[in-house]
């Protein structure tokens, strides 16, 4: 028989619990409940009162992986499965070539490709609030000053652009049409041409 190791430790806010810094998750309805952690070289089993609540076989390679099984999740996270790297760089394509590159870059900002979602469900949404234009602008502006801009740069850029638009909108309000009526410096008095 293998050996194995045992441990107690906490389930995690994002429901999952960690083995040699690889996490493993269990269902969500254990958040914040010691559990006991059994291990060998092959499998991670999750106990809860001596009932087993989970089983992963055991990830080796690099630290920070992670291994889900879906019926874990609560149901709002389970919509993000439907959705991969390449269907939000096609939508952020759809909108333009910067906001495909700012995309690109949220992506490739995490370790964990699936903890990018969030973030490029936000930033796509952005284009609803604003418009796709706007949104490539902004995009298109945060990367000129940092090679991978977040979520948070860019909806900070539309914020602060979207103000000076105002500011803009309001000056040219009070400018004159070109079809206004102007009294030139001839009804004042002034302008006299003495020959």
């Amino acid at each position: 028989m293998e050996d194995s190791n045992r441990t107690r430790t906490l389930v995690r806010i994002n429901y999952h619990i960690a083995v040699d810094k690889i996490y493993y998750s269990v269902p969500y309805e254990y958040i914040k409940h010691k559990v006991d952690v059994r291990f060998t070289a092959n499998m991670v089993e999750v106990f809860y009162q001596n009932l087993r609540i989970a089983s992963h076989k055991r990830l080796y390679g690099h630290t920070g992986q992670y291994s889900t099984v879906l019926e874990h999740m609560p149901e709002k996270h389970r919509q993000y499965t439907q959705w991969n790297a390449a269907r939000f760089l096609r939508w952020a394509s759809d909108i333009g070539s910067y906001t495909h590159q700012a995309v690109k870059a949220i992506i490739a900002s995490r370790k964990v490709e699936e903890q990018s979602y969030k973030a490029c469900i936000a930033l796509l949404k952005l284009s609803d609030s604003y418009s796709p234009e706007r949104l490539e602008a902004a995009c298109k502006k945060a990367l000129s000053y940092i090679a991978t801009p977040s979520f948070r740069n860019i909806r900070a850029i539309l914020k602060t652009d979207s103000g000076k638009q105002k500011e803009e909108t309001s000056a040219s309000d009070c400018e004159p049409s070109a079809f206004a009526f102007m009294r030139g410096a001839a009804y004042y008095g002034g302008g006299h041409n003495d020959k």
